[in-house]
């Protein structure tokens, strides 16, 4: 979770905030950056989050096969050593960005962030689409479909709803 103070969540139909975090490889990017190739989904997330853990691997199964036509960030509230970690066991492999402590999570107090995971569809004007607190798994098939993939497989066995 983001600092102690409550914000109040962001709702579809708001401006995202803009913000500027350290990516994980390197350097630094705006939200201006990301949007300017067009629509993105935003997953803020702690690696300590069971439901985190379990809904990355469908974020990663949606960027692998449709990445270009949505991309995908996460946005980790944890060092960049535990968010490497993160990755590299849950498949992750779209860009990661960090909100840092240090910083008192910039970005996941501008966009109101009490639980994770979190996930904004912000749109190329910069406006808010889609919100998701926890697993939801009508809005990961909106997302799939969206990017022109159904992360769900019939084997898959998760819950219609669970929060973060």
């Amino acid at each position: 979770m983001a600092s102690h103070r409550r914000h109040d969540l962001l709702d579809a139909g708001t401006r995202a905030p803009d913000f500027k975090l350290a990516r994980l490889d390197g350097g630094e990017v705006t939200l201006a950056d990301i949007l300017s190739l067009g629509p993105a989904v935003l997953a803020f997330f702690k690696i300590t989050c069971p439901i985190c853990q379990m809904t990355f691997p469908f974020l990663e199964r949606i960027h692998a096969a449709g990445g270009a036509a949505l991309p995908f960030y996460g946005i980790s509230q944890n060092d960049a050593r535990d968010t490497r970690d993160f990755a590299r066991q849950f498949g992750v492999t779209f860009p990661m960005l960090l909100d840092s402590e240090d910083d008192d999570f910039p970005a996941s107090n501008a966009y109101g962030i009490s639980s994770v995971p979190t996930l904004f569809v912000v749109e190329r004007g910069g406006v808010i689409s889609l919100v998701t607190e926890g697993w939801a798994r009508r809005d990961i098939v909106a997302i799939g479909e969206r990017a022109g993939v159904n992360p769900l497989r019939p084997s898959d066995n998760v819950p219609d709803w669970k929060a973060g």
